[in-house]
This record gives structure tokens, C-alpha cells and sequence, in this order.
């Protein structure tokens, strides 16, 4: 609970006046029976109006009070709440922002969607009811108790029975019931993994007409978290009719023994009526007394999950006494660069890797499928650590760079080309904030996007659907082009971004971009040999290791891996004289 009271505290004053406010609520539900037994034997039983007359707007103003005191404690609880959660969600986000992949890859997408809005969520309403409920049920309970007391203390020993057998009940309850709930968390991660991939691969769900399937999958996954959910609630509804057996059977007794009191005239009828509001109050109280413990049972497993991502370590992070080279030129060696993924097994997916590029060149890579092509680049920006061997920038380790400023020497445009909701504009000055509209102009030129930009019907203005759904995948491509351009790097990584785009437009953005990125050195991952063909240099990978290097002429003389592709793509009909 400690994560809870942590972000309490910046709201420490209105966390202290909600249970006071809620005191005032209870002392007036607690006094008003005692009260009418007084307007009754007092008032009623001696005819005396003036009494009656006193008594009643007393009992008014008291109610008043009290519903006063719960209308305050209700608004500053709720305050409390929604602040602490807001703040542990900005938290939570903003430690994710600071993971690598493989600190991602731990917990996956869907369930980090869920440790932010389900989990954070149970979690503020446990905070709600303890401000209200932790401090109301514990007052109510043992002030009925109390106030029974003073009406007839061995009547009384009949809610100690009651109390105690509640407990025993309540403890059963959530010794069953909370292993459960971890469970449905656990569940409600599944059905969120099933959904986003579902959403995320709407247009190939269409295309292979695979509706049906994907509904049987999700109607699988939600009706197993239905079921999952359906037991655990199942047990803790074991508290209603427990607590009403109790309730009848308490009532039960109190009017038998009470009533032989009246009958030998040691206790009046209005007082079992005083002791049967004070039962109803005190084991309502218990009741909601056990059904917060179990909310904050049930929250302890979301405060588990969302302590699992607020303690983990991060595996990349800023050095000590970071290092900044005088010069920013875009030189770049690999120094016997090996990786293997953590927890993988195996050969590794880079073995001995070693080149040096300097300033201003263009790189090619090629390799087949699962040759190590993006991890080769992901290691450059820092998105993973190496295993073995260093990673030069200027003649610094990337190691050795604070993470922003190695990341703004470092422009990628990634494999799966995203876009955020916006305006075309708004998507290009996401990799500088700070460009005018010339740079924004400039950068889309050099993309080859800013022809099919001004045909749109509102041209940059134009609003982007998530994920740019409503351009083509040639044109996202240009797009995110532009976005990493437009920062001005002294290093650019291509990992197959230009997969969507027809070759003679491919040709043009490699021709603009050697007249406005000149200076940059590019790193260019692809399937045509005719995206690389100009290189200056060409890495040919397979199995993680280079297995040729040089420029186009020279592997089409000496490297037979370098011919078979070239042959391959030939035959295919993939045009490379562009």
C-alpha cells in the first residue's frame, strides 16, 4: 500500500478532512436512535409538545449536518482519488516512455494498456472507499455497538455473537475469492492482446475473410474471462445472503430476549426498537467494512501489477558522466558487435560484427529474412544494448552518450511505418518541433511527399486517422521519411521503409536526399538490390555475420551470396537498373 500513500500525499489535507467530514456523518447517524428513544419516553409517553417540539428541529439540524459532512467527504475523497490516480498513471507512462524493447518485450503491449486504465482504476476506487468506507464502517460498528451498550449490556452480547461470526464469514470470503481475482486480471490481459491484434490486423482479417475466425477467437477468450469473473464474484456474493441470515437471526433474538425483559419490566419496547436500528446499523457497517478489505484485497494485485512496471529496471539508461564529442560528423564503427536477446537461447543473433563508416557514406545491408538486418541498426540509436564488443559515434561508445542526444544524432525510420492522429504537419514537426514551415516544406520535398500532399483537399492541414489510415502505405512511408529528415541527423537508418514505394520515386528520394542530407550518413535496409546498388558500401549478412562487404562492382565480382540475390531478383523481375 505504500505506492498508494505515496501519491495520497500531495494531498494530505484533503485526505485528513474526508474522514473527518465523515465522522460528523456518522456521529449523527449514531446519536438519532437514542435520540427518538428520548422524544419517545420523554416527549411522546409524558404528552409534552414544548420537548417534542425542542428535540425535532435538534434531530433536524443534526441530519442536516450529517448529510453535510457526507456530501464533503464524498467530493474531497473523489478529489483525492482522481489525483493520486492521475498522478500514478503519468508515472507509469512516464517510466514506459524510458524502457528499451526488451524492457517492452518483458510485459507486452496489452497487458502495460491494462496496468493503465483497469488496474489504476480499481486502484482509485479502493482509495475512494477507504476515505469513506474504512473510516465510516469502523465508526458506525463500534459506536452502535457502544450506544447498544448503554441501552442494555447483556442484550449487547448478541452483536458481539454477530460481529464475530461476520469476521469468520468475511475471512473465508476473500481467503477464497482473492487468488480468483488475480486471475480475472490476468484474463482481462488476454481478452485486450486478442482485441489489439484484431484492431491492428483489421485489413488482413478482411482481405484473407477471416471474420469468423477472429469472432470465435475473441467469443473464446471473452467468455473465459466472463467465467473466470463469473467465480470470483460468485464468492464474494456469498457475503449478501451470510449477512442477511445473520441480520434475522440477530433480530430474532434481540426481540426474544428482549421481549421477556419487557415482560419483567427491566427494558421498554422503544429501547429494542433503539437496539434494532443499532443492530442494522452496526452489521451494515461490518458488511461494508468486509466488502472494502476485499476491494482492497482485490486491489493489491492491480498495486502488485503496476509496481511491476514501477520497479523494473531499466536496461538502457544515461551514463554517470556522459560524454559529448567536439565534433558531430556521423562517423560510425562496429567493434566485434555480438547480441543475443536476454532469456534467448542459442546461437546469437549477431556474432563478431566489425566495419567503420565515415562520414557522409551511404550503407547498404542486405541479407534474407532473420539474417539480423534491424537488429544490426536497433543497436546504433540504443534501442538494445550489445551483448559483447562497442558501438562507435564520433569516436565514442553509444554507451557512453546521454540517450537524448545520442537519439538526436540518430534519425530511424523504423520497418512498420506508424503515424499518430493529427495533421500531416502536425506528423512531419513530430521529429523537430521546433521546424518552420519551410523545413516542414523542404523535408517533404526530399520524401517525394509533398506533390501528394498538396492534392489533398486541405494539403498539410490534412487530418491523419490512427495509423494514417487514410494514406496509402507508399505515401505513410513518405511521410515518416520526412519526419526523420526533417531533424537533421548526422546518421539515418532506413530499415526497409522503402518497401511500399515504387522504385523510380525511390530513386528520386535518393537523389534529393544526396543534395539536402549530403553531409548525413545512411544506413539503408533492403530487399532490391537497386535501393542499394549506389552504396558506398554494401554489408551482405547471413546467420549474423557478415559474410561479404564492398561496393556494388566489387561483390558482383567476388561474392557469390551477393550474385545468387542478384540473379534471384532478376529472375523475379525486380527491375534494378533504376
Amino acid at each position: 500500500m505504500k505506492v498508494i500513500l505515496k501519491y495520497m500525499k500531495p494531498y494530505k489535507t484533503l485526505a485528513i478532512l474526508a474522514p473527518l467530514l465523515m465522522l460528523i456523518e456518522a456521529a449523527a447517524e449514531l446519536i438519532m436512535p437514542k435520540m427518538m428513544t428520548l422524544l419517545i419516553n420523554n416527549g411522546v409517553a409524558t404528552q409534552d409538545s414544548n420537548y417534542i417540539l425542542k428535540l425535532g428541529v435538534a434531530m433536524i439540524f443534526i441530519a442536516i449536518l450529517g448529510v453535510a459532512g457526507g456530501i464533503g467527504c464524498l467530493i474531497t475523497a473523489s478529489i483525492v482519488s482522481q489525483r493520486a490516480g492521475t498522478d500514478l498513471r503519468k508515472a507509469l507512462f512516464e517510466k514506459i516512455q524510458d524502457f528499451s524493447f526488451h524492457n517492452i518485450d518483458t510485459f507486452q503491449t496489452p497487458s502495460l494498456i491494462t496496468r493503465l486504465t483497469n488496474d489504476i482504476t480499481q486502484i482509485q476506487m479502493v482509495i475512494l472507499m477507504s476515505l469513506r468506507m474504512l473510516i465510516r464502517a469502523p465508526l458506525l460498528c463500534f459506536g452502535s455497538l457502544i450506544m447498544a451498550f448503554t441501552i442494555n449490556a447483556k442484550l449487547s452480547l448478541i452483536l458481539v455473537a454477530a460481529i464475530v461470526i461476520l469476521a469468520l464469514v468475511t475471512f473465508f470470503v476473500m481467503r477464497k475469492g482473492m487468488p480468483k481475482f488475480k486471475l480475472v486480471q490476468e484474463k482481462l490481459d488476454g481478452v485486450n492482446t486478442v482485441m489489439r491484434e484484431c484492431l491492428a490486423g483489421m485489413r488482413v482479417v478482411k482481405a484473407f475473410v477471416r471474420h469468423d475466425y477472429e469472432i470465435g477467437k475473441f467469443h473464446i477468450t471473452n467468455e473465459d474471462y466472463k467465467e473466470t469473473g463469473v467465480k470470483a464474484f460468485r464468492i464474494v456474493l456469498l457475503m449478501l445472503p451470510a449477512m442477511m441470515l445473520i441480520l434475522n437471526i440477530s433480530i430474532i433474538a434481540i426481540l426474544w430476549f428482549g421481549g421477556i425483559q419487557v415482560y419483567d419490566g427491566t427494558m421498554k419496547i422503544e429501547e429494542i426498537m433503539a437496539f434494532i436500528s443499532y443492530l442494522m446499523q452496526m452489521l451494515l457497517a461490518l458488511m461494508m467494512l468486509a466488502m472494502v478489505f476485499m476491494n482492497i484485497s482485490r486491489a493489491q494485485i492491480s498495486i502488485n501489477r503496476v509496481n511491476e512496471v514501477l520497479n523494473e529496471e531499466i536496461d538502457i539508461v544515461d551514463p554517470k558522466n556522459p560524454v559529448v564529442p567536439e565534433k558531430t560528423l556521423g562517423e560510425v564503427a562496429y567493434k566485434n558487435v555480438s547480441f543475443r536477446y536476454k532469456g534467448g537461447s542459442g546461437e546469437p543473433v549477431l556474432d563478431e560484427i566489425s566495419f567503420t563508416v565515415n562520414s557522409g557514406e551511404t550503407i547498404g545491408i542486405l541479407g534474407e529474412t532473420g539474417s539480423g538486418k534491424s537488429t544490426l541498426v536497433n543497436l546504433m540509436p540504443r534501442l538494445y544494448d550489445v551483448s559483447e564488443g562497442a558501438i562507435y559515434i564520433d569516436g565514442v561508445d553509444v554507451r557512453h552518450y546521454a540517450i537524448h542526444e545520442l537519439r538526436n544524432r540518430v534519425s530511424v525510420v523504423l520497418q512498420e511505418t506508424i503515424l499518430f492522429t493529427g495533421t500531416i504537419r502536425d506528423n512531419i514537426k513530430w521529429g523537430n518541433k521546433h521546424a518552420t514551415e519551410e523545413d516542414v516544406v523542404a523535408a517533404a520535398k526530399a520524401a517525394q511527399a509533398h506533390d501528394f500532399i498538396m492534392e489533398l483537399p486541405n494539403g498539410y492541414d490534412t487530418e491523419l486517422g490512427q495509423k494514417g489510415v487514410n494514406v496509402s502505405g507508399g505515401q505513410k512511408q513518405r511521410i515518416s521519411i520526412a519526419r526523420a529528415l526533417i531533424k537533421n541527423p548526422s546518421i539515418i537508418i532506413f530499415d526497409d521503409s522503402t518497401s511500399a514505394v515504387d522504385s523510380l520515386t525511390e530513386k528520386r528520394i535518393r537523389q534529393s536526399m544526396k543534395e539536402s542530407h549530403s553531409r548525413c550518413t545512411k544506413f539503408i535496409i533492403a530487399q532490391r538490390i537497386s535501393s542499394i546498388k549506389d552504396a558506398d558500401k554494401i554489408l551482405v549478412l547471413q546467420d549474423g555475420k557478415i559474410v561479404a562487404e564492398g561496393d556494388h562492382n566489387y561483390l558482383m565480382e567476388t561474392s557469390l551470396d551477393y550474385q545468387e540475390i542478384y540473379q534471384s531478383q532478376i529472375k523475379k523481375g525486380v527491375v534494378l537498373d533504376v
